[in-house]
């Protein structure tokens, strides 16, 4: 699905192969047995960020259009890009391996809670704070492009 995402010509089509491949990754939390962060996953990206994005190629481009082709270079670039990120992925297997661990994960929700919410060592308040803000900006964002849009259409239609 992720591949799917970045080779689509169709922009909107791009956005639906994008949520797909989020669910696919909400699948693999509950196959782990990660429910909170799956549903964490699911209300934040698959609810949130898609819808965002959805509504913003609705807001700015016509849907139905094809998107540019991408250049030579960029080809070459993200193909060099891929072949990068798996060598340096195996290399990193290679060295260090799967270690088996005989602690037991505890997953339990509200632990996880105190540990999002804790300004001490080993709390996450900070990065928890930090997507709010991406998620602020990006309604903010949204807000001012369709204003734009709106603006531009009263102009060219007078």
């Amino acid at each position: 699905m992720a591949l799917l995402a970045v080779t689509s010509v169709k922009i909107f089509r791009s956005a639906i192969w994008l949520l797909f491949s989020l669910i696919g990754i909400a699948g693999l939390y509950f196959w782990m047995e990660m429910e909170f962060i799956a549903a964490v996953q699911i209300i934040v990206y698959v609810g949130g960020i898609v819808v965002l994005i959805i509504f913003s190629i609705f807001l700015t481009q016509d849907s139905a259009d094809d998107m540019a082709a991408p250049s030579m270079g960029r080809k070459i670039a993200a193909a060099l890009s891929v072949l990068f990120g798996l060598a340096f992925t195996g290399s990193l297997i290679y060295n260090h391996g799967f270690q088996p661990s005989t602690q037991v994960f505890d997953n339990e929700v509200a632990r996880v809670g105190r540990q999002m919410l804790n300004t001490g060592e080993g709390g996450f308040i900070l990065p928890f704070e930090a997507v709010s803000m991406l998620l602020l900006a990006a309604m903010v964002g949204c807000i001012v492009i369709a204003m734009r849009s709106e603006n531009k259409v009263k102009v060219e239609g007078e």
